[in-house]
């Protein structure tokens, strides 16, 4: 059985000064099966001043900076480019997401059953806090959809927590096209075509934000999805 050693976390920021040294406070304390972290902040042309504050942060941590907003795709993108981990996890830089829970994650992989592993806040009796029901119906449509095209019984298609073996998914990354949130369904059609992959789901927990507390996420990425699901899916 192959021996995993380290754990390449991806962090795309953008406009998250507020929530950004807790989180890589708590990214730091996460317990990882004895993996050796490696963090990779991707700094996305931030208008506020999370590109200072992360300049500011003491503890070593690998940081790209974009000049310019390129898309949460784009700066995952560059982030698995760069990283070296025999495991690579996606985090996001604001706290919906409980890095507490990354053993959840890595547990499958480091023990040999799994080769990608999704956190879904849809399985499981973690907490989950009620935020909008139109978001919830619309992430549902979402992973329906593309496990019809895909043939794959995924609960939570759009979940951030993504883990991934990591030569795997750098063999991959130089084909990622979408720049913004065509992503989740873009790696999970090109993951899912994949012979033989081994494929696994855990439930996590989730601490959504409302939009006056910073979410990110609109209507129209949403819409956006149904097409980057077809492409991918049908067309790639």
């Amino acid at each position: 059985m192959r021996k995993y050693r380290t754990v390449s976390i991806i962090i795309p920021c953008f406009n998250e000064s507020r929530t950004i040294v807790e989180l890589l406070n708590r990214v730091r304390a996460a317990a990882t099966l004895g993996l050796k972290k490696e963090i990779i902040v991707v700094e996305d042309g931030s208008t506020d001043d999370t590109r200072k504050v992360l300049k500011k942060y003491r503890y070593p941590i690998k940081l790209i900076l974009n000049r310019d907003n390129q898309g949460k795709g784009a700066a995952l993108k560059s982030g698995f480019l760069l990283s070296r981990g025999d495991v690579v996890l996606v985090q996001d830089a604001d706290l919906e997401y409980d890095p507490e829970e990354y053993h959840l994650l890595l547990e499958p992989i480091v023990s040999g059953k799994a080769d990608v592993v999704y956190g879904s806040r849809f399985m499981g009796d973690r907490p989950h806090r009620v935020v909008y029901y139109w978001h919830a119906v619309l992430n549902h449509f979402l992973t329906t959809f593309s496990n019809m095209l895909t043939n794959i019984n995924l609960t939570d298609m759009e979940t951030c927590y993504k883990a991934f073996d990591g030569r795997l998914l750098r063999s991959l990354a130089p084909s990622l096209e979408s720049p913004r949130f065509g992503f989740e369904p873009e790696i999970t059609a090109k993951i899912a075509k994949i012979p033989g992959i081994r494929f696994y789901e855990v439930g996590i927990s989730y601490y959504g934000r409302t939009y006056q507390e910073g979410k990110h996420i609109r209507w129209l990425d949403g819409l956006k999805a149904v097409w980057q699901v077809i492409k991918f899916n049908v067309f790639s």
